[in-house]
């Protein structure tokens, strides 16, 4: 009589797996709700925040990052680079320093353009800078 030699199983046992999986899903499924996304608030443009009594100067810049400067109803004088913008500001501000100092730039124009300019006016002691919007429909 031959005695059959038994064979190992090749099998694997993935019921401690699936344990685990279950786990994991309760653990996030409670984490989940409590986890705050970043948020940020923005201005909203439907309001303006006061009338002004002084029309401010305009530094508009355009999608192609070029400069110019309109003072008041005044056609736009076009300024080579960002230090003469600076300075053609600082004579046009001379004894007017409560006179605020607005930027308009094309939807095209990086941030990085725009935050530039706003340094470069704060560095030359411009005490009111802001931007221009267009209001909301």
């Amino acid at each position: 009589m031959a005695r059959r030699t038994r064979r190992a199983m090749a099998q694997i046992n993935v019921v401690p797996y699936i344990d685990v999986m279950l786990v994991l899903l309760v653990i996030f499924m409670v984490a989940a709700p409590m986890m705050q996304p970043g948020l940020v608030n923005l201005p909203s443009v439907d309001r303006a925040d006061r009338q002004l009594s002084i029309q401010p100067l305009r530094v508009e810049i355009d999608k192609n990052g070029g400069y110019s400067l309109i003072d008041g109803a005044g056609k736009p004088q076009p300024q080579a680079d960002i230090v003469a913008l600076t300075a053609a500001i600082k004579v046009k501000l001379e004894g007017q320093a409560d006179r605020p100092v607005v930027i308009a730039a094309d939807k095209a124009v990086r941030y990085e353009a725009v935050v530039k300019t706003m340094d470069a006016l704060k560095r030359q002691q411009v005490q009111r800078v802001g931007l221009v919007v267009q209001p909301g429909k």
